[in-house]
């Protein structure tokens, strides 16, 4: 086997390797997507977030009815 063909065999192992890779981190990805950011708590602070805007505005609009 020559220098070269060495140089491409390890080239495209390299390659798979990095196909790899790239595939289990796609999947641990997907994975930290579902079991993480979209949970009860995210949920929660979503929540939150829409009912403190809503108080905000009722309080904003509010005076205005006083007069």
């Amino acid at each position: 086997m020559g220098m070269k063909d060495q140089f491409q065999d390890k080239s495209e192992q390299w390659q798979q390797q990095a196909k790899q890779k790239a595939e289990q981190a796609k999947e641990q990805g997907q994975r930290g997507r579902q079991g993480q950011g979209q949970g009860p708590d995210r949920d929660r602070m979503r929540d939150e977030e829409s009912e403190r805007l809503q108080r905000e505005e009722q309080e904003r609009l509010d005076p205005d009815y006083d007069m």
